[in-house]
């Protein structure tokens, strides 16, 4: 029996989306372009203004997005100013480096709050830093990061953000967020399957990026031209994977959108962080600052503690959940979205409450 995926994505999908990849299509089928549309559209309206954007698909994870979004919309001679809370921030000052792009991080503590008053400096001393990048949920600890402050003080500044919302678009909503671009993927909020990350971009910044991206196929101004033009991809499209995003965002919008997606990923969490405490485990994050999407717990310090043994228990009860990624604190991740409900949480909660009845914690 295939175990339920308590993590951040690849998630359980629901069975309709599944069954969507069963199809094969030409990728300059008409009927295929106009799904493509059709995903484009339904991805737009996702956006915090979209009348004033559009989305970009593009073949691969949601790292291969942001790159896309950073080398586009970025100028060869502009810099990005990096709020970093983990690894996803951090892979984007490597991915600046390899640019060859300026950048300045602003690292912080994992789970501490960001320092918006150095940010607010480091703009002011650095007129080269043109763009603000920050991760909105931040899946290295579970993270809810302030996007509406950091967002109000970049535009304070003159200068534009670009935001991953990897693991928040399509659960969490970006309204009041003043932004040039936006990555996010098809595996995470959304429901859908990996191999499909895209942009949200501002129109107008879009349309003067022309020349800046370093790469042929992270292009994302030549990709829109193109998918403009006559709806078709520059390269081989992963046409399942597209046709499942189609059908995820038909359901994500028949089950009530953004508020409805919001809401049972946060009563998911309520119901695991309620549980696991209650069991003893300690999580990492203080409450205002734990989002809705995947939790990191403190490894507990007995020596009788084994992930791997946990995670073996857990999978043969019919669970599968993510190690820590805390460069500092052994630790362990559970996520909340996918197809998973408050009664899958609690059916998991036994199963630690067996596990830790074994004295293994």
């Amino acid at each position: 029996m295939d175990p339920l995926l308590l993590t951040p994505g690849p998630l359980t999908t629901d069975p309709a989306v599944r069954a969507a990849m069963r199809r094969d299509y030409g990728s300059r089928d008409p009927a295929f372009v106009a799904l493509c549309t059709r995903v484009r559209e339904r991805l737009r309206a996702l956006a915090p203004e979209p009348e004033a954007f559009t989305a970009i698909p593009l073949q691969g994870s949601g790292t291969y997005a942001v790159e896309a979004m950073l080398g586009t919309l970025v100028p060869r001679g502009g810099g990005v100013a990096v709020l970093v809370h983990g690894v996803y921030g951090e892979r984007v000052v490597d991915i600046l480096r390899r640019m060859g792009r300026h950048h300045r991080a602003f690292v912080a503590v994992e789970g501490s709050a960001p320092d918006l008053q150095a940010l607010d400096r480091g703009l002011a001393d650095d007129p080269l830093l043109t763009h603000v990048f920050t991760v909105h949920s931040e899946t290295t600890t579970g993270q809810l990061l302030p996007v509406e402050a950091i967002s109000t003080v970049a535009e304070r500044r003159g200068r534009r953000l670009l935001v991953d919302a990897m693991s928040s678009l399509g659960a969490i909503a970006l309204d009041g967020v003043v932004a040039d671009g936006i990555a996010s993927s098809a595996n995470k909020c959304l429901e859908g399957v990996p191999g499909l990350g895209f942009v949200l971009a501002r129109r107008e910044a879009l349309g003067a990026s022309a020349g800046n991206a370093p790469s042929v196929s992270l292009d994302l101004h030549a990709q829109w031209e193109r998918l403009e033009r006559d709806g078709q991809y520059r390269f081989t499209p992963p046409t399942q994977v597209l046709a499942a995003l189609d059908v995820a965002l038909e359901l994500h919008a028949i089950q009530g959108g953004v508020p409805a997606r919001g809401a049972r990923y946060a009563e998911n969490m309520r119901h695991l962080l309620t549980g696991m405490r209650a069991l003893g485990f300690q999580p990492l994050l203080p409450p205002e600052r734990q989002g809705p999407i995947i939790a990191t717990f403190v490894a507990p310090s007995s020596p009788d503690w084994s992930f791997p043994a946990f995670y073996d228990y857990l999978r043969e009860s019919g669970f599968a959940i993510y190690p820590g990624s805390l460069a500092r604190t052994p630790s362990f991740r559970i996520g909340c979205i996918g197809q998973v409900y408050p009664d899958d949480i609690d059916r998991f909660v036994a199963v630690v409450a067996a596990w830790c009845a074994k004295g293994r914690t």
